[in-house]
């Protein structure tokens, strides 16, 4: 009886399932015809771009489409779902039009490549750079249509080698995104019996100082020039850990010992997209980010007076850090971000008054950001 029982409450489940689940097929049929139909659109579009010689991946535009889609959505998936869904789905049509080559500081299984496919989505043709020279140098000969560099984390602060190839480079900064960190500890073995070294990335040992501290004192650590590049290492060598994300953990077949070691739980990292010609404005210009390098000449309150204008015209600045100038004379190039595209008026003109401060000014681009859409996140729905 109590089989027959189970048995008839199984039947009378699936017997309420059944028009569900038929009206799930019923929705996915549909969803494969629609997006059909826009990547026949997207064919289209990519034919126009092919005839007046645009590029194939438009950032404000995506960010645009990423708005708008988040203003629509009333629930239940949340803004962060959509817009990852959504990702994939342009990366798909954009796929149609071209193969989308990006550079990004490999090898595989860095936190760069993540940030490379949250930005462009899976479909990318990724190319793995054995450094952020690398990443510059292949974008600037055309080998790559993009790169993406990180250029400061939330509690170690900017990325000095990035920084410094920005004053050298032709590139524009079409874009940024920013990414969660989340350190896993790693060997061979899934324990750390045996291991005498660990190796990371400079910042990520320091992201994970006060854990070592308290965990493994004595476990002696080495840098390396990227966190895939230490997962490779512990990979070859039982001796050795390493500190990644996860995903270095599958492609290098490595076993995770201990998660999420890093200090702050906040811990993020903005990464920059890099290509050979500036994006074009937003929808909404004024969410934009313009990011500046600049030098001021070597008198008292040069620097307060050059920055001056963005204070008179309200113009916010959200960064400012400094870099060497490396001549051995103590003179700083001064590195800045300012909110909002050069195409507004009250930007172009503070930034004209601001030029006539500087020593030397050179403007890297104005792109949208996360902004962009994150303001039209919905009751309930956080990105």
């Amino acid at each position: 009886m109590p089989n027959v029982t189970a048995k008839s409450r199984a039947m009378s489940v699936n017997e309420e399932l059944l028009p569900l689940r038929n009206k799930i097929d019923g929705l996915d049929s549909e969803l494969v015809r629609l997006l059909n139909e826009r990547a026949e659109v997207a064919k289209e579009i990519g034919e126009i771009k092919a005839r007046v010689g645009l590029p194939v991946y438009r950032p404000e535009r995506e960010a645009e489409v990423l708005k708008k889609i988040c203003g629509k959505n009333e629930g239940p998936l949340p803004n962060e779902s959509l817009v990852a869904i959504w990702r994939e789905v342009m990366c798909a049509c954009r796929g149609l039009e071209s193969e989308l080559k990006v550079a990004y500081l490999g090898p595989r299984g860095t936190f760069s490549e993540q940030a490379m496919i949250r930005q462009f989505g899976s479909g990318v043709v990724g190319m793995p750079s054995g450094s952020i020279e690398e990443v510059f140098r292949k974008v600037e000969s055309g080998d790559a249509a993009y790169g993406i560099v990180p250029i400061e984390n939330s509690t170690e602060g900017a990325v000095n080698r990035t920084m410094d190839y920005l004053l050298k480079t032709s590139l524009f900064i079409v874009g940024e995104c920013s990414i969660p960190i989340q350190h896993n500890l790693m060997t061979r073995s899934g324990t750390m019996e045996g291991i005498t070294r660990v190796y990371s990335h400079p910042q990520s040992l320091g992201q994970c100082v006060q854990w070592l501290n308290r965990n493994v004192p004595s476990l002696e650590r080495l840098t390396a020039e990227s966190n895939g590049e230490a997962a490779r290492l512990a990979s070859e060598n039982p001796a050795y850990a390493a500190i990644a994300g996860e995903v270095a953990a599958k492609i290098f077949g490595l076993q995770i010992v201990a998660t999420n070691i890093q200090d702050s739980n906040t811990n993020r990292t903005r990464f920059l997209i890099l290509g050979r010609e500036p994006a074009e404005p937003s929808a909404n210009p004024q969410e934009d980010k313009t990011s500046l390098i600049f030098s001021v000449p070597h008198r008292a309150g040069s620097l307060y007076q050059a920055l001056k204008p963005f204070d008179d015209f309200g113009v916010s600045m959200m960064r400012l850090d400094s870099r060497p100038a490396k001549r051995g004379t103590w003179e700083y190039f001064f590195y800045t971000d300012i909110e909002g595209n050069m195409s507004e008026p009250k930007i172009r003109e503070a930034l004209e008054i601001f030029r006539e401060g500087c020593a030397s000014l050179k403007c890297l681009g104005s792109y949208p950001t996360e902004k962009n859409f994150r303001r039209a996140d919905t009751k309930g729905s956080n990105l």
